[in-house]
Formats: C-alpha cells, structure tokens, sequence
C-alpha cells in the first residue's frame, strides 16, 4: 500500500503513542469489543485519513478539500460529511501529519470480525442483494480494505444498523454511486434490504 509517512512523529512519538487514545473506543489493536463502535484495523489509509479530516474540520468541506489539495500524498482522499459523537471533538488533538501516521498504523494492523450470529435466511438473501448493487465498490464481500469504502464484512450488527440511519437521515454523506445502488436495491427488495444486507455482512468472517 502507499506509505504516506515516516513510522516517527516530528516530536518523537511513536505510532502506538500517537493512536492509544483510539483503544478506549475501537479496542485493543482497533478491534472492536463494543456494538457501536467499528472496527478500525485492516482499514485503508485512505479511508481514516478521510475519516478523521471530517472530523477533526467538523464537516467543513472547503477547509478538507482545501488539505486534500495542497498534499499530493492525499489525492486518493475522498470528504464524506459524517456524524460524530466524541470523534469530532478527539480528531481536534491531532495534526495532519500525526493523522497519517495512526492512520498507516491501523491500516497495518489485522482485522478481526465480530463475534456475532447471523439470521441464514436473510444473509443468503443480503449475499444476492451485494453481488448485484454492492460488490463493485466493496469487494470480496465487503472485506476488502483496496477500495477505500470502509471494511464492512465482520462488523458488528447495530453498528453498521446506526451507520445506515446516519445515511438514510442525511447525517451522512451518502456517496451518489452509493445512493444509486441503494435505490435499485430497494426497489428490488423493499424494507428489507437494508436489513438484509446487514445481515450478509455481519455472516462474513
């Protein structure tokens, strides 16, 4: 993958120092103990690039286009708004720079999916749902970090339930390639298939 930064803060602090803070929240190694909270390791460098310009810039578009534009390394970064309840406030404490830096760190790190059961009935019918509206952005399943839209495959249930209102309520960005797919998906399956899919991917291992 890219390698954005050197393994050291300018200050001296080292990648483990600069993301313990993270721990509280997303777990030992940024894997995820808590239903709400996703699990972070495995992510791309991208995406929490992404993530944590959102919100340390709290959603403010033109300041993290502004970032993106002046640093060659970032061209891959995409701004999504999102909504926050402490990450807002936390992604404040940190440059640019020492975001690279945990960001490659958790990108290096392995991920783990969630230990959680799956209604059968609904994964097999969410499996058919991704392969025709979903796979083409999140590959292998969902799994797959190459794509920079997020880890989704393994993680926990309530949190990607919470991830789908903030979109489906505007708290956020919803991609328009995404909001496509959606629509169609909800046009062939109703109600359900958001549901479904979550469903799917919380099976995925």
């Amino acid at each position: 993958g890219i390698s954005f930064v050197s393994t050291a803060a300018a200050d001296g602090a080292s990648p483990e120092m600069l993301s313990n803070t993270c721990l509280g929240c997303h777990g030992p190694g940024g894997i995820s103990a808590g239903p709400a909270t996703p699990t972070i390791s495995g992510m791309s460098e991208i995406y929490i690039i992404g993530a944590m310009l959102a919100y340390k810039y709290d959603n403010d578009a033109d300041k993290v286009d502004g970032i993106i534009e002046a640093d060659p390394a970032l061209e891959d970064v995409e701004f999504f708004a999102r909504t926050s309840t402490v990450m807002n406030r936390i992604a404040q404490g940190y440059t640019e720079e020492e975001i690279k830096i945990i960001a490659k760190h958790f990108a290096d790190l392995p991920f783990a999916s969630a230990d959680q059961a799956a209604n059968a009935d609904q994964a097999k019918s969410g499996a058919s749902l991704h392969e025709t509206h979903c796979e083409k952005c999140h590959e292998d399943g969902g799994s797959s970090a190459e794509d920079d839209a997020g880890v989704i495959a393994g993680q926990w249930v309530p949190y990607l339930e919470y991830t789908m209102a903030d979109f489906a309520s505007g708290d956020r960005d919803m991609p328009k390639k995404m909001k496509k797919q959606m629509e169609e998906a909800h046009a062939a399956s109703g109600d359900d298939a958001v549901r479904d899919l979550i469903q799917f991917y919380a099976n995925k291992k």
